[in-house]
């Protein structure tokens, strides 16, 4: 174990007065599905195969079963799961890295800077999934 007891995952976590960590965000954006680390951006990259010229942002939520669970949010009005799915078994990807929920948007949020704005989505997300 590390010196200090801690090792470092790359979470945003908040420790309450009890001792009980809570996972809160994460440095990199990466989703631990089922024990797994699934890459944000390479779920995006997949997508955009899929549906070129629209945009997409991928983001995770909590999930009670699996810990955590992907949610793409995308331009393409006319996006599914299921087109989704089997383009990843084609090319190999496993079905981790499908989103469970698939969002449908008009525009991408943004930054100031034009990147996208990962928190606002989140939020969008979080909004659309209750």
């Amino acid at each position: 174990p590390p010196e200090d007891g801690w090792y470092d995952t790359g979470d945003v976590v908040e420790i309450d007065e009890g001792g009980y960590v809570f996972i809160k965000g994460r440095v990199k954006r990466f989703a631990k599905i089922g024990g797994e680390m699934v890459s944000l951006a390479a779920v995006e990259a997949l997508a955009a195969r899929v549906w070129p010229g629209f945009g997409h942002v991928v983001v995770n939520l909590p999930d009670k079963k699996k810990g955590e669970q992907l949610v793409l949010l995308t331009e393409n009005q006319k996006a599914s799961r299921d087109e989704l799915s089997a383009f990843a078994k084609s090319q190999g990807v496993t079905a981790l890295s499908v989103p469970a929920t698939i969002v449908h948007i008009d525009k991408l949020p943004l930054l100031g800077t034009g990147k996208t704005d990962f928190g606002a989505a989140k939020e969008i997300a979080e909004e659309k999934i209750r």
